[in-house]
């Protein structure tokens, strides 16, 4: 806490909640506010969601009584990461390029099933190239597995072990995998992401007791019912944050070029030295080396197929 002017006290706290035009800000000391922002409010990240769960922020208090506490969000600080959605400045009366779902992450927890609805690596690998860009520890989840005699799915899933990406397999029917993951996630603010159905928001009610909202898998087309429409920042109980965010059917991943693609795909690092251009994209070029390990079986083809997915679909997305 602290005092600029005579009657007027300030904070600094995380947005823990957003809730259309408000906001849940939590202060070190556990003061929880209700807080709006205004036209005057500064932000560190221009051309972006003015405010997201997991800011820092600076608050003046407009209301301090026994039963409520609120205030103003006068200054939001840089981000150093944000989970983010592209939007269309037609269609946004804010005029803003991103809508950050999450900020200042320090682990992102993508969250599939292994059926109902089926597993997808294409999506994962979305996951992992933002990851890789972001420079973020990834903890990859992969939820009923009660549904599945794991053998298959764990095969799907074996590249991912040969990449050094951890690996939790939960059942929440079975409470299975849930100490390892609860030990994964101590002390960090992590973020849950995936498509609707997956059993995101299960998982988070029994890491934190918490009871959110949550959806069924429709039984006509396979795929998750969106229930998550806004990012919640939740405390657990044994230190650290979890986010859970809205289900997310393409995943944005906005600072992402072709250029700069194949350096989030890990396993191509190794040998593009190699490669017979130094602007190789590896995909039309002779001499190389990626495609090469890819015929060789030293890189996994679906990887690859991935990559190539993501290359053309970039121009797209922009």
């Amino acid at each position: 806490m602290k005092e600029k002017k005579t009657n007027e006290v300030y904070y600094e706290g995380r947005i823990t909640g957003a809730f259309g035009a408000g906001y849940m800000v939590t202060t070190d000391d556990g003061r929880v506010f209700r807080c709006r922002t205004f036209p005057g409010t500064q932000s560190g990240n221009p051309e972006s969601s003015l405010a997201a769960v997991g800011d820092q922020v600076e608050v003046q208090v407009t209301l301090s009584g026994t039963d409520a506490l609120e205030g103003i969000i006068m200054q939001v600080q840089p981000r150093r990461s944000a989970l983010i959605r592209k939007r269309d400045p037609r269609r946004n009366r804010s005029r803003e390029k991103q809508q950050v779902i999450a900020a200042n992450i320090e682990l992102l927890v993508p969250v599939v099933s292994a059926y109902e609805p089926p597993l997808t690596t294409r999506l994962i690998d979305r996951y992992l190239v933002f990851a890789e860009s972001e420079q973020l520890p990834v903890l990859l989840v992969v939820n009923k597995m009660d549904l599945d005699d794991g053998v298959e799915v764990r095969k799907l899933m074996q590249v991912y072990h040969d990449l050094g990406y951890r690996i939790c397999y939960v059942s929440i029917y079975r409470q299975s995998g849930i100490d390892e993951l609860i030990e994964a996630l101590g002390g960090r603010i992590s973020a849950f992401s995936g498509h609707s159905g997956v059993g995101k928001s299960t998982i988070i009610n029994l890491l934190t007791g918490v009871r959110l909202k949550t959806s069924r898998t429709s039984w006509k087309s396979g795929k998750g019912v969106h229930t998550t429409s806004n990012a919640t920042m939740l405390p657990l109980p044994a230190g650290g944050y979890v986010i859970d965010t809205p289900g997310i059917r393409e995943f944005s991943l906005a600072d992402i070029t072709r250029e700069n693609l194949r350096f989030y795909f890990r396993e191509f690092l190794q040998v593009m030295p190699e490669c017979g251009f130094s602007s190789c994209t590896h995909t039309v070029e002779p001499d190389c080396a990626v495609k090469t390990a890819v015929g060789n079986g030293v890189i996994d083809a679906g990887r690859y197929e991935s990559y190539l997915a993501l290359f053309y679909a970039l121009e797209d997305e922009r």
